[in-house]
């Protein structure tokens, strides 16, 4: 600690030009900074300072020491700071993108839990299956789900979506069960899910351990929003492949069937983004860590599902 207080008084001194006002700025005796001053060179073995009656000017030694002093000091001061903001009690509006599937599964019914732990944070959610613009819509996160494409965000994988393919009884009344992924393309009709801004529908992946298999059906109506998509299915226009916390409570509603219960898909991951901030807020921080702890304990973000499939349920799992 004497040497970091040695290493804050030389910078002072540089900055200052005189021990005189140096020692003012700091609040401290002359005699003082000028010993710190000589001990910090003695312990360095280098002349820092060249001292005239009025001015004092750096050596070539002691100008590459302040460049890194000063480096030194700036991290050790945002570490306090940092430090002391994690004891603050977060506070403010916090402005979150996510997609509304999922607010309405798991999020918005945990918020007042949220809500009791930080009652002083306001939280903006902005519900779309839109890739936002975290700068340009000034917000200060989104969850986001897949890898991350944009790399110059900061991501924290805070869970894992995975997936199963169902389908209405109204529709599965019409139609055989299919036994075959390659059976949707055939003799089914899909709902076809697109991303926003996007024209083409994205495949279903399947796996069961021998092979991999991507397939692409016939689609009655296509959509690019995850309630929309759900809801196409409860109207028998199609098979969806989904994530088990879009469909859970519709399964056991019996409202959709689950089915190729054999084919797995691999799950995709859920993260949290935000800009890469050198100063992170503590409403954000905390916000981050109770998702991360939501989804750690939430079936339909951890598991393919809770429901009781039988063994056939994705037994690769």
């Amino acid at each position: 600690m004497d040497q970091l207080n040695a290493m804050r008084a030389f910078v002072r001194v540089v900055e200052a030009g005189t021990f005189s006002r140096a020692a003012d700025l700091l609040e401290m005796p002359k005699p003082t900074v000028t010993k710190q001053i000589q001990q910090l060179e003695a312990h360095l073995h280098a002349k820092l300072l060249n001292r005239t009656t009025r001015r004092v000017t750096v050596t070539m030694d002691g100008a590459a020491y302040y460049e890194r002093a000063l480096r030194v000091l700036g991290e050790i001061d945002e570490l306090d700071a940092s430090m002391a903001l994690s004891q603050a009690r977060p506070s403010g509006r916090l402005r979150v993108d996510c997609s509304a599937s999922l607010a309405l599964a798991v999020i918005i019914p945990a918020l007042p839990a949220f809500h009791e732990r930080y009652p002083e944070i306001q939280l903006d959610l902005g519900l779309s299956d839109r890739p936002a613009d975290l700068l340009a819509e000034n917000l200060d996160c989104a969850i986001r789900g897949g890898e991350i494409q944009d790399q110059s965000l900061i991501a924290r994988r805070i869970g894992e979506m995975f997936t199963i393919t169902c389908a209405a009884p109204s529709y599965l009344a019409s139609h055989c069960m299919p036994k075959h992924p390659n059976d949707l393309e055939k003799e089914h009709a899909i709902v076809g899910y697109r991303m926003a801004g996007g024209s083409r529908t994205l495949p279903f992946l399947y796996a069961n351990g021998r092979e991999s298999i991507e397939v692409r059906g016939n689609y009655i109506v296509s959509l690019n929003e995850g309630t929309g998509y759900v809801a196409a299915a409860l109207a028998g226009l199609g098979v969806i492949q989904a994530p088990t916390f879009m469909v859970q409570d519709h399964i056991t509603a019996g409202a959709l069937v689950p089915v190729l219960t054999n084919w797995c898909s691999a799950p995709k991951p859920l993260h949290i983004v935000y800009p890469p901030n050198r100063h992170l807020s503590n409403k954000v921080r905390v916000f981050v860590d109770w998702l991360a702890e939501l989804f750690a304990k939430d079936d339909k973000i951890q598991r393919r599902s809770s429901l009781k499939l039988g063994e056939e349920m994705c037994a690769a799992e």
